[in-house]
């Protein structure tokens, strides 16, 4: 399972590699034969897709490799590294088609052949549209970011290519040539956008920053399989390295328990995360014994320790697992 989710993260940045090549020098002609500085944006933009893309298949290739004595986490990490490397590009490219931008709004002047290359932008468009969806798709399938990240920006690179085509039809039929700097400027001031959400979420990552979807997802597992021997679960955190899952938290058992039962428990916990997230989750469970205060709850129906009866329900939610008390 593991090695057929990693081919196919590997094919898909590979053709969204090939196609990102392609379709720069493709741009990069259509600029050529209508001096269009909305289509000379778009090409720069695709310039950055393929730099990312051939980062991203590095650090899809490296947070493959399995944890060793220098890096006991694994290599995952880098994958926030890849989407905040695309970013940080995203941004540079988006300040140099500000200014040639401002140069045709400056300085207008005369697009050739230009009704030839509203088709052909069109569909350069329809081509990353197709492969930013089956990117963003591949990515959440097999859990790598670098994928989405590249799928996000080749969709707002469709956009973007959308936007060209409307600003271009503008130009053609009202001859303001000024109109194809304009677009390029909001071509600009869109990838600049794509580019800070990258870093945000880059850095997240980078800092173990909470996911909440994730932690919902894990509330919502342990509440499916909530066993009346497990008191109480909290300190529940939950962090990604790549496509793998680290989640530890304080699991309250009966404190007459003995040792074999109890790690009994531990394993059936290990197993049943091991399941869900597909061989991908790695669990650490600190085991505390009950104590009077968790009599209320206790759900046990015979105990020799109760002090209190049952008079309480929890609800094992995303607030109260991950409560430090």
């Amino acid at each position: 399972m593991k090695d057929h989710a990693q081919r196919t993260r590997l094919k898909a940045i590979l053709l969204s590699l090939t196609v990102g090549v392609l379709l720069m020098g493709f741009k990069f002609f259509i600029y050529r034969i209508t001096r269009s500085t909305a289509v000379l944006s778009d090409a720069l933009e695709s310039i950055v897709n393929v730099i990312a893309s051939a980062f991203a298949l590095w650090s899809i290739a490296l947070s493959a490799k399995p944890p060793d004595s220098e890096h006991p986490y694994g290599h995952g990490k880098v994958e926030y590294f890849s989407a905040g490397f695309e970013g940080a590009l995203i941004i540079l490219a988006a300040l140099g088609i500000f200014w040639s931008a401002w140069q045709q709004i400056s300085r207008p002047h005369p697009l050739p052949n230009l009704d030839l290359g509203l088709w052909l932008v069109l569909a350069t468009s329809a081509v990353n549209g197709a492969l930013g969806l089956f990117l963003i798709t591949a990515g959440r399938r097999t859990r790598s970011l670098p994928l989405v990240a590249d799928g996000k920006h080749i969709m707002t690179d469709c956009l973007s290519s959308l936007g060209v085509v409307l600003g271009l039809i503008l130009v053609r039929f009202s001859g303001w040539y000024w109109i194809d700097g304009a677009v390029a400027a909001l071509v600009g001031l869109q990838i600049l956008f794509s580019g800070r959400s990258l870093l945000k979420e880059a850095f997240a990552g980078l800092m173990n920053a909470s996911d909440p979807e994730l932690l919902a997802e894990i509330s919502h597992l342990l509440s499916r399989n909530r066993k009346n021997l497990w008191v109480d679960i909290h300190r529940l955190r939950a962090w990604r390295s790549g496509r793998h899952i680290y989640v530890d938290f304080h699991l309250i058992l009966p404190r007459f328990l003995p040792i074999v039962e109890a790690h009994r428990e531990v394993a059936e916990l290990e197993n049943l995360f091991h399941t869900h997230f597909k061989g991908a989750a790695e669990v650490f469970v600190h085991i505390d014994p009950c104590q009077d205060p968790n009599c209320p709850i206790c759900n046990m129906p015979q105990c020799a320790s109760r002090s209190h009866p049952k008079s309480q329900f929890t609800f094992w939610d995303h607030g109260h697992l991950t409560a430090t008390d």
